[in-house]
């Protein structure tokens, strides 16, 4: 039989079970589903060289489903073929038609749009907050590139999603890295949400965007197999290649054809209807009933997933010298953000899955350490952080453990694609350096204040596997820099690393532990306890001096980490009358906020916190900037003078 034949049979088969799992879940997109019905089946069961049977398979081709919400035809593909579901290959089975009733479901692996943590590992990353999946495909790309694989990656995008400007983030980054693994497919149906696209995201203006862009650009009838199959079929060649197809929303069934159904599945009494709808397009398409619905895909060579393994660093000491930070030791005096820098450099060498992504600061987060030692595993992204994001979750997805840099006020561009990224458990560590307001100089624009709070709330998370959705670290000198960077390499999942621009004196010895959720007691007193991290700590190191020169004598904490284990806050706490001052250059929610949940529920201490209150602006020193915010070694002193009586 002919390709054209099978593949209409199916897309009329499978199309009804779209329409039946969206009725069964009373949600679901069946109209965007039925537009890519052809597509997704020729991709899934003839271009793609894959395994049901091990989706898991490093060396098979991938799909991104952009256009998330569209999920359901491919699930029914999924069953066609005897795909297999579950969160490992021990525990797995094969999803049947049957199952497709379940879409949507508390206990099922089908959630609304792709989550492969939940169980659908055909998926590399979740999908459905528009604009990202072209970055996914981009990350999945420079993986493939990098270690020699010959995969393809697919990115299935909406007409209306390629509005967001990440789409085009995305496209750039691609024929910057030569990425000809990588093709977008752009579904073409001209229906939003509200309304019919902008003209501006018309099939023919897409088409000149793209050339502009610099890609390989095809039209094609995207409900036409042998045209489908052609320009899949074609050699990949010096450009990346990007398929507009023009479809149909809601194809082969009247009643969802019209404006307004986008997100709107039938009633249970339009079912009939919608089937005898499909199987008039038999008759309409030449197909004759008996055809034979039989297709599978290509399977790809067996390849081996990359093997997790503890990373060791070499003594802070000798990575220093190596790095060409030799001088630094002599001063005891260096950035948290230099030290990222080396410490990222040794873990490239000690581990090939050490990767290294950057948004054109990379002399200034020092990345550029990583990157002069290993430029192949370097990927500069530009000015354009969401791209980064994304891109370093594909890169996790394809079994490296990608470190992304940037300013991290610069990353709060990026806040919902590392929301995205904590949905699929993506192993990605995130460094975002010049926060605080010791930067003083260049203003509030370049300052992240809030990101302490944004990052704490997932650290409270459980990610499903008695694992934090993120750990983050918060070292207080280039020594606790450099083993917070190797802790955040070793764990499995989410990290965040805030670092800061001013070089400051070494608090710990080369040989000090680290945990997470640890904190260290630099000094022992009675007055009170004071909890800092970060720069702030040097700052209350000055103050804790003073005080004691007054006979005021202070404990003093760095707690370096979330989730944060409190208990031992708490239990220095007892020996300062139970009070506790929180010190942070942040917006409130960070530490502050951790500390006091902690002695409210245990009710052995009292918080009091001095955080940033008012936005800052520029000033020349970091101390000058820290008597505006009321945040200086004066105004901690002064603080717990009267907190101490």
């Amino acid at each position: 039989m002919s390709l054209s034949n099978t593949v209409n049979a199916k897309a009329i088969e499978l199309g009804k079970y779209v329409v039946r799992m969206t009725t069964e879940a009373g949600s679901g997109h069946p109209s965007t589903g039925l537009s890519l019905a052809h597509i997704v089946i020729t991709l899934m069961h003839k271009q793609m060289r894959w395994d049901p049977a091990d989706p898991w398979n490093a060396g098979a081709d991938r799909l991104v489903l952009s256009e998330g919400h569209a999920v359901p035809i491919v699930y029914a593909a999924y069953a066609d073929l005897g795909g297999v579901v579950g969160k490992s290959r021990a525990k797995c089975h094969t999803l049947t038609a049957h199952e497709l009733d379940r879409l949507r479901t508390i206990d099922s692996e089908l959630d609304g749009h792709p989550n492969p943590a939940e169980g659908f590992p055909f998926f590399d990353a979740a999908t459905g907050s528009l604009g990202q999946g072209l970055s996914i495909g981009a990350g999945l790309g420079a993986a493939a590139k990098l270690a020699g694989s010959d995969k393809r990656i697919f990115v299935i995008i909406g007409d209306g999603e390629s509005r967001e400007g990440q789409i085009w983030e995305a496209a750039d980054f691609i024929v910057d890295h030569k990425l000809t693994n990588v093709t977008a497919i752009f579904n073409c149906n001209g229906q939003g949400q509200a309304d019919y696209v902008s003209p501006q995201q018309s099939a023919a203006t897409l088409t000149k965007k793209l050339l502009a862009f610099g890609w390989d650009v095809k039209e094609i009838d995207g409900h036409d197999v042998d045209a489908i199959d052609a320009v899949l079929s074609a050699a990949v060649g010096a450009k990346p290649l990007a398929v507009i197809a023009r479809t149909v929303k809601g194809w082969g069934v009247s009643a969802l054809q019209t404006e307004g159904n986008h997100g709107k599945p039938l009633t249970a009494d339009q079912i009939p209807a919608a089937e005898a709808d499909l199987d008039a397009m038999y008759a309409k398409l030449n197909v004759p009933h008996t055809v034979d619905k039989t297709l599978t895909p290509p399977r790809p060579k067996a390849i081996a997933a990359r093997v997790a393994k503890p990373i060791t660093l070499p003594p802070f000491a000798d990575a220093m010298r190596e790095y060409g930070q030799g001088s630094a030791l002599e001063k005891r005096k260096f950035s948290t953000r230099r030290a990222y820098g080396v410490a990222l450099a040794a873990l490239g060498k000690a581990d090939e899955r050490i990767v290294a992504l950057d948004g054109d600061v990379s002399n200034s987060t020092f990345a550029n350490i990583f990157a002069k030692a290993f430029p192949k595993r370097f990927f500069e992204c530009k000015i354009a952080e969401q791209n980064l994001i994304s891109a370093a979750a594909g890169m996790a997805a394809a079994g490296y453990i990608p470190f992304a840099s940037s300013f991290a006020k610069f990353l709060a561009r990026g806040y919902d694609q590392i929301e995205m990224a904590s949905i699929t458990r993506a192993n990605i560590k995130l460094c975002g350096s010049h926060s605080g307001v010791s930067l003083a100089a260049d203003g509030p624009s370049q300052m992240s204040l809030p990101d302490m709070a944004f990052f704490r709330s997932f650290t409270e998370t459980d990610d499903g596997s008695d694992r934090p959705a993120c750990v983050v670290f918060h070292p207080a000198d280039a020594i606790a820099a450099y083993h917070c960077t190797a802790l955040a390499a070793n764990l499995q999942g989410m990290c965040y690393v805030r670092t800061h621009r001013p070089d400051v004196g070494f608090i710990y010895d080369a040989n000090t532990a680290f945990e997470v959720g640890g904190s260290h007691q630099l000094v022992m007193g009675s007055a009170l306890t004071i909890v800092s991290s970060g720069y702030m700590v040097t700052v209350c190191r000055e103050a804790v001096e003073q005080l004691a020169a007054a006979g005021v004598k202070c404990t003093l904490i760095d707690a370096y980490s979330f989730p944060l284990n409190a208990e031992p806050i708490l239990v220095a706490a007892k020996q300062t009358h139970g009070k506790i001052l929180v010190v942070e250059d942040n917006y409130v929610g960070g530490f502050a906020g951790a500390v006091a949940e902690a002695a409210a529920k245990s009710g052995a201490a009292t918080v009091e916190s001095i955080v940033c209150k008012r936005i800052p602006k520029s000033a020349k020193t970091p101390e000058e900037m820290l008597t505006y915010l009321g945040l200086s070694v004066a105004d901690i002193v002064k603080r717990v003078k009267a907190l101490a009586g």
